[in-house]
């Protein structure tokens, strides 16, 4: 497999037809590093966290007032409907909200396919993807509906050049993570605003959410086995108070503006906490934070981020000697991700193991947009693609995000509907000669046997749908 088929299929998104291949395939993908935009005008122009945080703010408010969900009123809500008019404005919010999610995700989700199909860094837009999947969230939540894009656009690409601890913090503090995970109004038994409504008799406040906690151990740092339930417990404590601003309306609450990070310090659980065996007698917001900083610079989380980052983009059991020296690399360097990006760049065994990864759905699809002479297909019929072929975007079900590898992918039934899907796809080619574009999209790796196949085809569109599920094409 050559090493610009690599840099164009493993580590960028696919080759276009009428892209010139990089001479040195390993300094075009180092560019991209420096070249990278964070924040394009397709993403800047887009309502972020804040909007939809007011957005599900009003979706709450709506449910109390039309009795959907047994939310109990709050302070300043409208008089609550009943009877014959609640359930006539019921039916009409439904449909409302429907209509807004649809347009809020579908301009989202156009956004993240535009810079994947068309932006010119494709390499450092896949590591925008990995991140995303590394910290997953899934918009099939209320509360999380519209807050996928959100949560990429703004705590993950502006952090994917600089120190993990940086991006760990930014997704963590993020509305999206927050709300997720339900740490938006975790409050600590014994913080002031607990014992404030405990002598008051007032009624019961949220309790202590561990969610948020057990997830940062288990997904975004040391990985399962690595941590017990009294590291879970001390990170849940210290992460009281931690919430999302314009959201919740509690006495001795801090106000802060819609969307934002904000620490409440009279939510916070009082007093050290034990994590990883280290203790932190921090006051307020200084102690999540420091315990996060320590996670994110912890051995096991170099092997962890390595171990994932080399099943990325090298194998699905990536070669154990890369994995350490990629550990220590993230170590020496105190979590600076460019230098692990660099690392993998540099080892042999990138550019050593052909067609080793089996392009997800989304990988698959994306490949196929850039592959097309023609790539303004409407984002509806791109995104009920992915629907159709098992990878929603932003919606894998649970905070593990989607599986990376072969096994999960690769079954009979689902290689039967992208065969159906590159069928339509290639109708919409428009007569392309798909010989001439499988020397161009294949450097290097495509077969005698499929450049065969390809040539007996009845039909251009039927020779250019046999190239998008040939072996080659299918994996990177």
């Amino acid at each position: 497999m050559s090493s610009t088929a690599i840099a164009l299929n493993r580590f960028g998104l696919g080759a276009r037809p009428e892209m010139t291949p990089p001479a040195d395939p390993k300094a075009w993908l180092l560019a991209q590093l420096d070249q990278f935009d964070p924040r394009p005008e397709i993403v800047a122009n887009l309502p972020g966290g804040a909007a939809m945080t007011i957005q599900y703010r009003q979706n709450l408010q709506a449910l109390r007032r039309v009795g959907i969900g047994g939310l109990p009123p709050q302070p300043g809500d409208p008089e609550p409907l009943s009877g014959a008019e609640a359930e006539a404005a019921a039916a009409q919010y439904q449909q409302q909200r429907r209509r807004d999610f649809r347009a809020a995700y579908g301009a989202q989700v156009q956004a993240r396919l535009a810079l994947a199909i068309s932006g010119p860094t494709p390499f450092a837009e896949r590591l925008v993807h990995f991140w995303a999947n590394h910290f997953a969230i899934s918009t099939d939540k209320l509360a999380t509906a519209t807050m996928g894009g959100p949560l990429e656009f703004e705590a993950i690409r502006p952090n994917i050049g600089g120190k993990f601890a940086d991006l760990l913090l930014s997704v963590v503090r993020h509305p999206g993570m927050m709300f997720y995970l339900d740490q938006a109004q975790s409050i600590g038994p014994n913080s002031l605003l607990a014992q404030a409504a405990r002598r008051r008799n007032a009624p019961r406040q949220p309790g202590l959410n561990e969610n948020l906690a057990r997830e940062i151990l288990e997904l975004h740092t040391l990985g399962a086995g690595h941590y017990t339930q009294a590291d879970v417990a001390g990170l849940a404590r210290a992460l009281t108070g931690w919430s999302v601003g314009g959201f919740v309306r509690r006495p001795l609450g801090v106000p802060a503006p819609d969307g934002d990070f904000v620490f409440q310090p009279n939510w916070h659980e009082p007093g050290s906490v034990t994590v990883a065996g280290k203790r932190y007698a921090q006051d307020g917001a200084a102690q999540a934070k420091a315990i996060l900083r320590d996670l994110a610079v912890h051995p096991q989380t170099a092997q962890r981020l390595a171990t994932k980052l080399a099943q990325h983009l090298v194998a699905d059991e990536p070669p154990p000697a890369l994995v350490t020296r990629l550990a220590g690399v993230y170590q020496a360097s105190g979590g600076d991700l460019p230098a692990l990006y660099r690392a993998l760049i540099a080892a042999p065994e990138a550019w050593a193991q052909p067609l080793s990864k089996f392009k997800t759905p989304w990988d698959w699809t994306v490949s196929v947009a850039r592959a097309l002479p023609k790539r303004d297909l409407p984002d509806l019929r791109l995104v009920l693609m992915l629907n159709e072929l098992g990878q929603p975007v932003w919606r894998p079900g649970s905070p593990a995000g989607w599986p990376d590898d072969t096994a999960r992918w690769a079954a009979p039934d689902a290689l039967l509907r992208r065969v159906d899907v590159a069928g339509r796809m290639a109708i919409l080619a428009g007569g392309a000669d798909p010989r001439a574009m499988a020397t161009k999209l294949l450097p290097g790796t495509l077969s005698a046997s499929t450049a065969a196949a390809i040539a007996r085809a009845e039909s251009p569109a039927e020779g250019l749908a046999l190239l998008l599920v040939s072996p080659e094409f299918l994996r990177r």
